[in-house]
């Protein structure tokens, strides 16, 4: 595992593009702390202070950081899919498995530089979300602290869904501008689908069933936090209570999606004659 690993570190440092996207991924999931230090001047009668608001106590902040971070995996997945459409265009792929790479290898390298990256930007956001909930929190206890910490499980899982179905589309049409606008389509796909189910069944159901979909089960491991930050401030309203807790049953689907992108990826490379 670490000789894949280290064969495809080697490869996506010494490309200039996949450094700069590599550092940008990691660093955008920083601007959370500014999120946490911003001001709003309302019209000049007050300011008003995200930070002293209250969202960023603990077990909250775990919900609201791995939310916002979550945004920024399409950086990385331009790396995903380059790392897919470089192997063609420079031949490298073929020049690999001549050397005695292989294909399963070629495919459990991919993988695995998947799983040390978006292990190291979970890290990092746990860190991240540590510092911030340590100088707003007005909870210290360490029972508090770790409570919900689920959301970096459901984090890390997220990242390597999406970045495997990224594989995927990178293996699929060996493109990378094509692989990304494949996400788009997928994401059209599902939402078409799920109206067309609205139309013809109970919406509930078909909510239930598209909550199986690639993208939208990746979604659904992080809810958005905004409903759940208006709760704390207006716990009256019953019409804001909501599900946004981390099941276990959606770490599953997504990773029964994982495998199956992994699969389908090793399959088409088997079959594809280079």
């Amino acid at each position: 595992m670490l000789r894949l690993l280290n064969l495809e570190l080697q490869k996506l440092l010494l490309n200039r593009t996949s450094k700069i996207l590599i550092f940008v991924s990691f660093i955008l999931p920083f601007f959370v702390i500014l999120l946490s230090s911003l001001k709003i001047n309302v019209f000049g009668f007050f300011t008003l202070e995200l930070g002293e608001l209250g969202v960023f106590n603990f077990p909250i902040i775990w919900h609201l950081t791995t939310f916002f971070a979550s945004q920024f995996k399409f950086f990385f997945a331009i790396v995903v899919v380059s790392m897919i459409g470089n192997e063609y265009s420079n031949k490298t792929i073929k020049q690999n498995l001549i050397d005695g790479l292989s294909k399963k290898e070629f495919i459990l390298s991919k993988f695995y530089t998947i799983v040390f990256f978006s292990l190291v930007s979970t890290i990092l956001i746990g860190l991240i979300s540590i510092c911030i909930g340590l100088y707003y929190s007005s909870y210290n206890e360490f029972g508090i602290i770790i409570q919900e910490t689920n959301f970096l499980l459901a984090y890390f899982v997220k990242l390597i869904g999406f970045f495997s179905l990224c594989l995927f589309f990178g293996m699929l049409v060996k493109r990378s501008a094509f692989a990304l606008a494949f996400l788009f389509i997928l994401f059209i796909l599902e939402w078409i689908v799920f109206g067309l189910m609205a139309w013809k069944m109970d919406t509930d159901l078909s909510e239930k069933i598209q909550n199986f979909f690639p993208l939208k089960s990746m979604y659904k491991l992080i809810d958005q936090p905004f409903q759940r930050v208006a709760m704390t401030k207006f716990p009256d309203k019953g019409e804001l209570v909501y599900d946004y807790a981390v099941h276990w049953h959606e770490i599953f689907i997504v990773l029964g999606w994982t495998a199956l992108f992994v699969f389908l990826s090793y399959r088409l490379l088997k079959k594809r004659d280079l």
